[in-house]
């Protein structure tokens, strides 16, 4: 019969119904201002002209039977005498007469096969599809249904009441006759059947299931689940909440079901949860400034959302399901607009979220179980790709694994921490995966798997920043890869550099000294609390700047292979100084640094011991010993070499480092091996007592409790030692620490001002009491001669501790050594005599002497110094010549002195650049290394970026004292060399 039924004769009726032509909706019109008698009329009259135009009209005929045919299939849909609910019956009627046409079309409906020459051309649409008017008149009948025939029966704290809602729903309340059969119930249960049934199909289920999801979940609750016997919930009498059978009942439940798990799970989270309540609900209603409180949700009801959430959260990613339906909820998400910036500072929500997921819900069959089935689950939220989403997804994947581990840290670390490490704890111990037997190039871990990885550390640890000691140690087994791959990242350029470096930082400024002192001495390969990278396996560079591991290939070569691993173990030794001065603010850097002294006198006294050990050690024992011994000195080398002066960051540092190198002296002294470095050692750290007791830093009454620590040492030394001076300044330093430095005695202050090249008292030391050797030298040589060279090993350790080494005076008062003049005791005007012992020290073996004077020279040539001015030829020649030297200090304070030069007279520094350059400079013994062509090269760079345009005006008249300004840079601002 509905076969020749089009589909606009069913939106025609329900326009008819409605009253509205054109759908217009329920907010229009008279509907708004309606009062319950007009409501009524109105409702009749058009129930009357409806069935005039049906039984009249007879292109109407068709329509008319096929609802006479779904009313007889319809027996939920019972006849009353409430115009309110007559009115209702036949809006449900013509929407399942319109389905079920929708269907008939669909069916009947054989698509033209495409034209492959128009094959541009937008296919057709199918004979069911809603055109937009007639998607607003459903949806205008879809809201006089859920107004007239659901909310009203629902219970109190069922949903949000209907006076909660617009005006029109609130005159709705009050029309509704409830005494009149059917039941309310019933009413319902015929509602929210006709509503399911209409969403059967595609188009009309998009439009109930979207704008009306929520009343419907409230009604099949009621309907499946609400109890019928008891006490009457809040005021309604328990007859009422009768009527339905116990099968009608249990399809209500099956029909929630099938709705809660059809529509975007999000949404159902957040209709539940609205549909839940809570203790305290509120809602503004229209033209109201006071928020009306709303009747709270009926315990089962709480108890059913509860249930029915936890539900949705052991489903397939349902922890995303429930994420998205808050936050999306309050605003976020790709729909969330300008609201969505509000939310996405507003953390509690997140940390709320997280807690929920933290806690196991009741239904859950046990709490491993819970955390097998959501934690993998939470892990994913870390990888959220929707930037407007992602960072609250990480804030709540963050607090939730740091709570799961704070509260069940065993399980937490199963199956949360142990798989988000499982690719660097692979390349830790691969002896289960047999990687001799995979060929060589074979990737183990790709670079997206690497790249996850090392991101999801940083956010969860190192973001997430809760360093307890439970969750440190869950991170150490991983650290040595880590720290291999950073190693890795500084060779190239990659992603992977920024977060490795993080983390290292974190767990090294978080963790316990000792811990962390431990975790430095493995990654410099001392021990075995680290492990690095397997040796059978490799970083490769990927393609997408991260990185991949693969297994290594084997080289036949011993020597070749010998020659990789010491330059790897050497890159990654560098790695850890540079990342050492990352960490002098925190004192990270000096104890490491006391410990590394330590460890030098230890492994020496090991040495001296091996040696008269027996002759039959294995080879193997000595051979690790020779190894840790190196790797000590090449430690302590390369600590001096790069740390800063300020690297000791109080006077415990200070004197904890005095005491070592005491130690280290005593020690020696008591074997009778005392040499050079020994004497100059000691030498270093009796001056550097002296100028801490002398005035160079302010103490304060706990400071001589630290200091007190030398006393031991010093009393020993004042004994055993064979100089009577040294004897006599160790007692009288230990004298002055005891008093409180009440009483000092006149050696105490000559040793401080030896140390500190100045006067006692003249300025306190702060911060920086550790003086630079090379520093203290160009001090030095600003206003007088030069000073007493010190050893090789100590002119680079005492970059990092203070003063220079006080000079042990004879008999006669008379010092030992080479005299230095204290600070100020040379006037400035010998500039003639204190050039000429800057021009010798230019040519001293020792290289920081050397470097220190090939500085202060080019600090003379930038201050125009009239003296330096006449001797260019002599200055030039210095700096080339320093220019073959193959350490880097030197050579480049000597490209930034001709460069000096260059700009101070062009003319005639250029033409012997170049000769140099060519090969064919004055006086040249033989060709030029490629080294010194190069040094050269890049001091003619400097002049030519320098000179500019100038370089080629050769017709110009140089002015005295430097050049015009005419297009080039001030007197001065020549650049530094760069970092070495």
């Amino acid at each position: 019969m509905a076969g020749g039924l089009k589909l606009e004769r069913a939106v025609e009726a329900l326009e008819l119904l409605l009253g509205k032509p054109g759908g217009a909706g329920t907010d229009s019109g008279s509907f708004q201002t309606a009062k319950r008698a007009v409501l009524l009329k109105t409702l009749g009259s058009n129930l009357a002209a409806l069935e005039e135009k049906l039984g009249q009209d007879p292109q109407w005929k068709d329509l008319q039977g096929l609802r006479a045919e779904v009313r007889e299939q319809a027996a939920w849909i019972e006849s009353s005498t409430d115009v309110t609910w007559c009115f209702t019956s036949q809006v449900l009627l013509l929407l399942l007469c319109l389905k079920k046409c929708m269907i008939l079309l669909a069916a009947a409906y054989q698509p033209a096969k495409p034209n492959p020459r128009s094959a541009e051309v937008a296919p057709a649409l199918s004979p069911d599809t809603l055109s937009i008017s007639q998607q607003k008149t459903v949806q205008s009948a879809l809201q006089f249904v859920v107004t007239l025939g659901l909310c009203p029966y629902l219970l109190p704290g069922v949903g949000i009441p209907l006076k909660h809602r617009t005006e029109f729903s609130a005159v709705v309340q009050d029309v509704v006759s409830l005494d009149a059969a059917p039941s309310a119930m019933r009413r319902l249960y015929a509602c929210c059947t006709a509503l399911l049934q209409s969403a059967q199909h595609p188009s009309l289920g998009n439009l109930i299931l979207t704008r009306h999801l929520g009343d419907l979940i409230a009604g099949l609750c009621q309907l499946g689940f609400c109890p019928t016997k008891g006490k009457g919930e809040q005021g309604r009498p328990p007859v009422e909440l009768q009527g339905l059978t116990e099968e009608e009942r249990t399809c209500c439940r099956e029909a929630l079901q099938s709705v809660l798990d059809r529509v975007y799970q999000p949404l159902v989270v957040w209709e539940l949860l609205v549909l839940q309540g809570g203790s305290k609900q509120t809602l503004r209603s229209p033209r109201q400034e006071v928020q009306q409180p709303l009747a709270q949700a009926p315990a089962w009801l709480r108890r059913l959302c509860g249930q029915l959430l936890s539900e949705r959260l052991m489903r397939p990613n349902g922890v995303q399901a429930v994420v998205r339906g808050i936050m999306e909820g309050v605003g976020t998400g790709a729909a969330g607009g300008g609201s969505a910036e509000a939310a996405a500072a507003d953390w509690k929500k997140c940390d709320m979220v997280a807690r929920i997921l933290a806690s196991c819900p009741q239904q859950s069959l046990s709490l491993e179980d819970y955390y097998r089935g959501v934690c993998p689950q939470i892990l994913d939220l870390l990888h959220i790709q929707d930037k407007l989403a992602a960072h609250q997804f990480q804030r709540v994947a963050t607090t939730a694994v740091l709570t799961m581990a704070r509260e069940h840290h065993q399980l937490a670390v199963k199956y949360l921490l142990c798989p988000m490490l499982a690719p660097l704890l692979l390349c830790r111990d691969v002896a289960e995966m047999a990687v001799e037997d995979l060929p060589a190039g074979t990737v183990l871990v790709k670079e997206a798997e690497l790249s996850r990885c090392v991101e999801d550390v940083f956010k969860v640890y190192v973001v997430g920043n809760e360093p307890s000691g439970a969750l440190l140690e869950s991170l150490q087994p991983a650290l040595g890869v880590i720290f291999s791959l950073y190693c890795f990242t500084k060779q190239n350029v990659s992603h992977l550099r920024s977060p490795c470096q993080g983390i290292l930082l974190w767990v090294l400024e978080k963790s316990e000294r000792g811990v962390a002192l431990s975790l430095l001495e493995g990654f410099a390969g001392l021990g075995s609390t680290v492990q690095l990278l397997h040796p059978l396996c490799r970083f490769q560079v990927a393609s997408g700047g991260g990185a991949t591991i693969a297994v290594r290939e084997t080289i036949s070569d011993e020597d070749e292979a010998l020659y990789q691993k010491v330059s790897l173990e050497q890159w990654q030794m560098e790695q850890l100084v540079d990342l050492l001065t990352l960490c002098q603010k925190s004192g990270l850097t000096g104890d490491f640094f006391i410990w590394c002294l330590k460890e030098l006198t230890r492994v020496a006294a090991e040495d001296e011991a091996g040696l008269e050990a027996s002759p039959l050690s294995p080879a193997s024992l000595v051979e690790v010993g020779q190894k840790k011994q190196l790797l000590v000195l090449q430690l302590v080398a390369m600590l001096c070499e790069s740390v800063s002066d300020t690297v000791f960051t109080d006077i415990a540092q200070v004197v904890e480092f005095v005491a070592v190198t005491l130690q280290r002296a005593c020690a020696s002294l008591a074997r009778g091996s005392e040499g050079t470095v020994e004497a100059q050692t000691l030498s270093m750290s009796m001056g550097l007592v002296a100028a801490v007791l002398g005035g160079a830093v302010q103490l304060k009454s706990g400071d001589f409790a630290i200091l007190k620590q030398l006393v031991p040492l010093l009393e020993e030394l004042s004994c055993i030692h064979p100089e009577p001076v040294i004897q006599e300044l160790a007692a009288d330093l230990r004298i002055t620490i005891c008093t409180h430095g009440a009483f000092s005695t006149q050696a105490v202050g000559p040793a401080a001002q030896s140390t500190l090249g100045k006067k006692t008292g003249s300025s306190g030391l702060g911060g920086q009491t550790h003086t630079n050797p090379t520093e203290r030298l160009e001090a030095e040589t600003a206003g007088l001669s030069l000073g007493q060279p010190q050893s090789n090993e100590h002119s680079s350790c005492t970059k990092s501790s203070v003063g220079q080494r006080s000079v042990p005076q004879g008999e006669n008062g008379e010092s030992t050594g080479r005299k230095t003049h204290p600070s100020g005791s040379a006037p400035a005007a010998h500039t003639p005599q204190r050039l000429h012992e800057l021009l010798l020290a230019a040519y001293e073996p020792e290289i920081p002497l050397r470097a220190a004077a090939l500085r202060s020279l080019c600090r003379l040539v930038e201050q125009r110094d009239p003296d330096a001015l006449k001797a260019q030829e002599k200055l030039l020649k210095v700096f080339l010549e320093n220019l073959e030297h193959e350490d880097s200090f030197v050579y480049l304070s000597a490209i930034q002195g001709v460069a000096l030069l260059s700009d101070v007279d062009p003319e005639q520094t250029l033409p012997c650049l170049l000769a140099q350059y060519d090969c064919a400079a004055p006086g040249a013994a033989g060709p030029q290394t490629a080294e010194t062509r190069m040094k050269v090269g890049e001091v003619l760079m400097r002049v030519t970026r320098a000179l500019g345009d100038l370089l080629f005006d050769s017709g110009r008249e140089e002015r005295p004292g430097g050049r015009s300004p005419k297009g080039g840079r001030p007197r001065g601002s020549t650049a530094a060399p760069g970092a070495h």
